[in-house]
C-alpha cells in the first residue's frame, strides 16, 4: 500500500505562509487604494506556493519547468499588454476556463497514474495482472474536481462567447431545459457516488463529459444582463475545482486557495444578485425563471429634450458639484481619459467633482473602478452606491455616461419591470441629469427603456462617449 507521504514541516510552514498572503491579498484588493498591494502580496503568495512544491516533487526537470513557466507568462504577458480594458471580462472569462481545464487534467493524470500522485494501492490478484486500486475518498474528490473543472471550463467559454459577441447575449432558452439540466446533475452526483466502488474509465470519462455538458447548458439560458454575476459565480467554481484537486493531491497550498477563491466568489455572487435584484438561485440554477421576449423589447418614441456639448460645459461650469456616473458606454467607447481630463477642468474652475459606481455597472464586478484607475482617477473621489445616493438631492449636475439600467427609475416605481426592487443610482434627483448615449434607440442589457430619458430634467447628449466628452471639454476652454 503506498500512502501519502506526510509534508515536512517547513513545507506546511511555507503553504500557510502562502495562504496568510492570499488572505491579505483578497484585504487589500477590496478597495481601489490597496488593490496593487493586494495584487503584489497574491503574487509573493503564489511564489511561495510554486517554489515549495517544486521543492517537494521531482516530477519534472528544471529546464521543463522553468521552459513552461516561459512559455505561459509569455502568452500572459503578451495577452496582458494587448488586451483592451473593455475586453477585461472577456479575459477574466477565458482564465476561469483555464483553471477549469487545469483541475480535469489534473485529475485526469491522478486517475491514469494515482501512484505518482501517493492516492493509490497496488493490489495483485491471482488471475489478474496488477491492478492499481485509488482510494475511495481519493476518488470522491477526484469526480468532484472533474465535474467541477469541467463546469467551469465549458460554462466560461459561453460567458466568454457572449462578452465577445461571437454568440446573442440573449438567453437561449432550450425546451425542457431545467428537465434535462436536473437529470444531468442528477446523474453526474450518482456516477461519482459509483465511482467510489467502481474505477472504471467509463465512469471518470462520461463524469467529465457530463460535466462539460452541463456547463454549456447551465450558461446558455442566461441573458447578458446577468453576466456580471456569471462571471463571479464562474470565478467560484474554479476555486471549488482547485480545492478539491488539492484534497485529491493532499497539497495544502490548493484546498486553502481554492476555498479563499470559491468562498469569496459565492459571497460576491450573492451580494451581486441582491444589487441587482435577481435571485441567487435562479442565476447558478441557469436563466431559471427567464422568458424568451428578455432583451427585446425597444425604446418607447417619447419626446425629450436634445443638447449640445456646449450646453454641458455651460451647466457644468455654474454648478458646484458635478457627479460622474460612469457605465458600459464610457467602457466601450473608451472615454475614461477624456472624462478625467473634463473632470481635471471643471474642479479648476472650482467645481466639486465625485464619481458614483453602481455595483453591478459595465458586465464584471469592478469593471468602472479599474476604468477609473487607469485614468488616474484619486480613489477619494469614487464612491460606491450607498455612500453617494444621498448626496444627487444636493447635487447640481449628474453626467451619466452610459449607464443605463442602474440608473432607471422604474427599479423603484414600476412594479412590473424586470429590474423592480433593484438598488439604483438616485441621478434624477439632481437638479440637472445630462445623459450621454449612442442613440435613443437602443436599450441597456435588461432590454427595457428609461424613464429618467423623458424628466423635465434630464437633456439627452446623444453621440460618442469619448466624442462628446472631448467635445464638452473643448467646451470648457
Amino acid at each position: 500500500m503506498h500512502e501519502a507521504a506526510p509534508q515536512p514541516a517547513w513545507a506546511l510552514l511555507a503553504y500557510l505562509v502562502a495562504g496568510i498572503c492570499f488572505i491579505l491579498a483578497l484585504r487589500g484588493l477590496s478597495k481601489p487604494d490597496s488593490s496593487r498591494r493586494g495584487n503584489y502580496t497574491g503574487m509573493i503568495g503564489m511564489a511561495i506556493a510554486i517554489a515549495t512544491t517544486l521543492a517537494l516533487h521531482r516530477f519534472a526537470s528544471i529546464a521543463e519547468i522553468a521552459g513552461a513557466m516561459l512559455i505561459g507568462g509569455g502568452i500572459g504577458l503578451v495577452t496582458a499588454r494587448k488586451i483592451h480594458m473593455t475586453a477585461m471580462p472577456q479575459l477574466v472569462a477565458a482564465f476561469h476556463s483555464l483553471v477549469g481545464m487545469a483541475a480535469v487534467l489534473v485529475g485526469a493524470a491522478a486517475y491514469l497514474n494515482p501512484e505518482a500522485f501517493g492516492i493509490a494501492v497496488r493490489v495483485t490478484p491471482i488471475a489478474s495482472p496488477s491492478f492499481v486500486s485509488i482510494f475511495p475518498q481519493s476518488r470522491i474528490e477526484m469526480g468532484l474536481g472533474v465535474a467541477i473543472g469541467a463546469i467551469t471550463f465549458s460554462g466560461s467559454v459561453i460567458a466568454f462567447l457572449k462578452l465577445n459577441g461571437n454568440m446573442s447575449g440573449k438567453p437561449i432558452l432550450l425546451p425542457l431545459r431545467h428537465v434535462i439540466n436536473l437529470g444531468v446533475l442528477a446523474a453526474i452526483l450518482g456516477l461519482i457516488a459509483y465511482f467510489t466502488q467502481d474505477q472504471a474509465q467509463w465512469v471518470f470519462f462520461t463524469i467529465a463529459g457530463l460535466s462539460f455538458a452541463i456547463g454549456f447548458l447551465l450558461i446558455v439560458p442566461i441573458g447578458g444582463a446577468d453576466m456580471p454575476v456569471v462571471i463571479s459565480m464562474l470565478n467560484s467554481y474554479s476555486g471549488w475545482a482547485a480545492a478539491a484537486m488539492g484534497f485529491t493531491l493532499h497539497n495544502s497550498a490548493m484546498i486553502i486557495t481554492g476555498a479563499l477563491v470559491g468562498s469569496s466568489g459565492a459571497i460576491l455572487s450573492y451580494i451581486m444578485c441582491r444589487a441587482m435584484n435577481r435571485s441567487f438561485i435562479s442565476v447558478i440554477a441557469g436563466g431559471f425563471g427567464a422568458v424568451a421576449s428578455a432583451g427585446e423589447a425597444a425604446a418607447i418614441d417619447r419626446p425629450y429634450k436634445l443638447g449640445s456639448a456646449d450646453d454641458a460645459a455651460f451647466l457644468m461650469k455654474q454648478a458646484e458639484q458635478v457627479i460622474i456616473v460612469p457605465g458600459y458606454g464610457m467602457a466601450v467607447a473608451q472615454a475614461q481619459h477624456s472624462v478625467k481630463e473634463m473632470a481635471d477642468k471643471l474642479k479648476a474652475n472650482g467645481v466639486r467633482i465625485k464619481y458614483a459606481i453602481h455595483p453591478v455597472a459595465g458586465r464584471m464586478p469592478g469593471h468602472m473602478n479599474v476604468l477609473l484607475a487607469e485614468a488616474n482617477v484619486p480613489y477619494d473621489e469614487v464612491f460606491e452606491l450607498d455612500d453617494i445616493n444621498n448626496e444627487f438631492a444636493q447635487t447640481d449636475v449628474a453626467y451619466v455616461i452610459g449607464a443605463n439600467d442602474v440608473t432607471n427609475p422604474a427599479a423603484r416605481t414600476d412594479k412590473s419591470s424586470p429590474i423592480y426592487g433593484m438598488p439604483v443610482l438616485d441621478v434624477e434627483k439632481a437638479r440637472t441629469v445630462l445623459f450621454v448615449k449612442r442613440s435613443m434607440g437602443g436599450v441597456g442589457y435588461a432590454g427595457i427603456d428609461n424613464d429618467l430619458f423623458y424628466r423635465d430634467n434630464t437633456m439627452m447628449l446623444l453621440g460618442d462617449a469619448k466624442k462628446m466628452t472631448d467635445e464638452i471639454v473643448k467646451a470648457l476652454g
